[in-house]
């Protein structure tokens, strides 16, 4: 079945108090005739307390807080499984949904370093169940598209965390700073939200930009929306569209290939937009926002990995300037049978890209003990599932 292009169509009836923003809460109260200022009673209780349900909110009068489980339930999705990486700094989580739909969210945890001095609680979050369009490296690639999720089934994902965090604050060891002293600490809070879990963001347009405002809302979770990114695999009207948002938030790109012919043939979007569309898209979002487009660029060994395709690539990024970065991502082991390349091949492309004025960086590998990569927990659990012996299909 080919991938379908066309937006998600906005949910009408919310099915949770997380599907609703703000404004929405305020319209409800007046509507039922409540007083407007428990909206923010309840947004504050839910984003800022973190609460788990109504009977915790005792500012708000009895009968309210039954009016509001019955018609807004504050619900969370239910834990499948929990995988914790040997250093402790990533967890991965695999969600089951109210219908039965599994999807998978991670926290990983970054200590200061002398290029972010601060540290970081990174949610990865999922937008679909599923996901529609194919790319042959990505395990959620591989297994179809279910469902949109919801705004509120977005949004409870980094509320779990937060929560999480909340109750047991992450401590880092001692260290370094550029100036040669040592310092250690705590974090109780997530600091950084990237829609690159399972799905594709902005297939599910609507729903994701209310969990993005939901989650940048002053009343609520108050996440600024330039700790939050949005990855694509470049559905070209989309974007335009995201340009015109007045929500800053970060735009990645899942490129992995200097020219459309070798794009095609790992990611099938690439025969709906060509590079060159993509491209000029990303090139008038940099421009017109003064946002830098991040490029994701998944290193397959002996496919993309070698210095002409680097030197193409510089050259397809050199418009760009500095609102152009890439970020090389060694491939993980999927059924695909894709390995990742050398550290020396890995060098010798970044390298290459640098003579060509293209910042870039590799991001580290964060869990690959745990499948960390989006679809790998997910599909690791049905094998489990349908073969409890963890042998083989027959």
């Amino acid at each position: 079945m080919k991938p379908e292009y066309r937006m998600a169509i906005a949910i009408e009836q919310p099915a949770t108090i997380l599907d609703l923003t703000y404004a929405d809460l305020v319209a409800w109260m007046k509507k039922h005739g409540e007083a407007t200022f428990r909206a923010k009673q309840i947004f504050q209780a839910i984003y800022r307390d973190l609460v788990t349900e109504y009977e915790q909110i005792t500012t708000l009068p009895k009968a309210l807080r039954a009016r509001l489980a019955e018609e807004l339930p504050l619900v969370a999705p239910s834990v499948a499984r929990e995988l914790h990486s040997r250093d402790q700094r990533t967890i991965k989580l695999l969600l089951e949904l109210s219908d039965g739909a599994q999807i998978e969210t991670v926290l990983m945890l970054y200590p200061p370093n002398p290029e972010s001095p601060r540290a970081r609680a990174t949610v990865c979050v999922s937008t679909q169940a599923g996901c529609a369009y194919g790319c042959t490296f990505c395990a959620t690639g591989q297994m179809g598209f279910a469902r949109h999720l919801r705004p509120g089934e977005i949004v409870a994902q980094v509320l779990h965390f937060a929560r999480l965090l909340r109750a047991h604050p992450w401590s880092w060891p001692v260290v370094p700073n550029a100036a040669g002293s040592q310092h250690s600490g705590a974090l109780d809070r997530v600091t950084n939200v990237v829609l690159m879990g399972m799905g594709e963001p902005l297939h599910n347009y609507d729903n994701t930009l209310q969990a993005l405002r939901l989650l940048n809302a002053p009343e609520g979770f108050n996440l600024g929306a330039r700790h939050m990114t949005v990855s694509t695999v470049g559905l070209v009207p989309a974007i335009q569209r995201l340009a015109g948002e007045a929500l800053q938030v970060n735009l990645a790109i899942s490129l992995h290939a200097p020219n459309n012919e070798m794009r095609a043939q790992t990611m099938p979007v690439a025969r709906k937009w060509h590079l060159d569309e993509l491209l000029a898209t990303c090139l008038d979002f940099a421009r017109r926002t003064g946002r830098q487009v991040t490029f994701e660029y998944v290193l397959l060994s002996g496919v993309n990995d070698q210095i002409p395709h680097a030197q193409e690539l510089g050259r397809r990024l050199a418009p760009f300037g500095p609102l152009a970065h890439v970020n090389l991502i060694p491939v993980n082991v999927t059924a695909a049978g894709y390995r990742p390349p050398s550290g020396e091949v890995i060098r010798a492309f970044r390298e290459t890209l640098r003579q060509a004025g293209v910042s870039n960086s590799v991001r580290a590998e964060r869990g690959d003990d745990i499948a960390a990569a989006c679809g790998q927990l997910r599909t690791l659990n049905q094998r489990q599932s349908l073969h409890p012996s963890g042998g083989p299909a027959s």
